[in-house]
């Protein structure tokens, strides 16, 4: 298997599983479960991950991963509206493309008590990416990202029900703009940049 189609079937494998262990748990989610979900056998997944915990972290790593990319690109901006928009159309992006990993961030809400199985904020690096100041817990700003990012969740997992995430794209980042406090102005067109791995 060449290296590109490798990681793409591992990214698939993981954003599956990271659905399931978010529908499920991590308990109650079986190695058997997990193959059927990606059309392997049990022997076939075993080759690619060697247990459902290397599969449980990995699938963590890569939504560690994929935050760091988003936190990487934005750190280049000042706060405000700029920062906060351009870190909205990433993390839409990741969203749209990985919902196994916004389901699996959410399990904390979802499923309140186990926090232990879901990206918490330090993980997922949110207070870098929106200039937060971690130790200020009751801030409008606070308040205002974590709503930007629960509707960011919601709407990404709908606009991939849906099937029509060219069409959802724009309006969700702008709704989460909204969210934050800035006005639709300037808000980026359905073609703007996208991150790049």
């Amino acid at each position: 298997m060449t290296r590109p189609f490798r990681e793409q079937v591992d990214e698939e494998i993981l954003d599956r599983a990271a659905e399931l262990f978010a529908q499920h748990g991590f308990a109650q989610t079986s190695l058997k479960a997990l193959a059927e979900a990606v059309g392997l056998s049990k022997a076939g997944l075993l080759h690619h991950y060697p247990s459902k915990e290397a599969i449980h972290e990995a699938a963590l790593d890569m939504g560690r991963a994929q935050a760091r990319l988003v936190l990487d690109d934005v750190s280049r901006l000042a706060p405000g509206p700029e920062r906060d928009r351009r870190a909205l159309e990433l993390l839409t992006d990741v969203a749209l493309e990985r919902a196994g990993l916004v389901s699996l961030a959410l399990r904390p809400i979802t499923v309140p008590g186990e926090i232990d199985e879901a990206l918490d904020a330090e993980d997922v690096l949110i207070h870098e990416i929106f200039a937060l100041d971690p130790s200020d817990q009751n801030s409008e700003r606070l308040i205002r990202v974590i709503g930007a990012l629960s509707g960011l969740a919601v709407l990404s997992l709908t606009a991939n029900h849906h099937g029509d995430k060219t069409t959802w794209r724009p309006r969700i980042i702008a709704t989460c703009f909204d969210t934050l406090g800035h006005s639709r102005t300037g808000t980026s067109s359905p073609g703007s940049d996208q991150l790049e791995d």
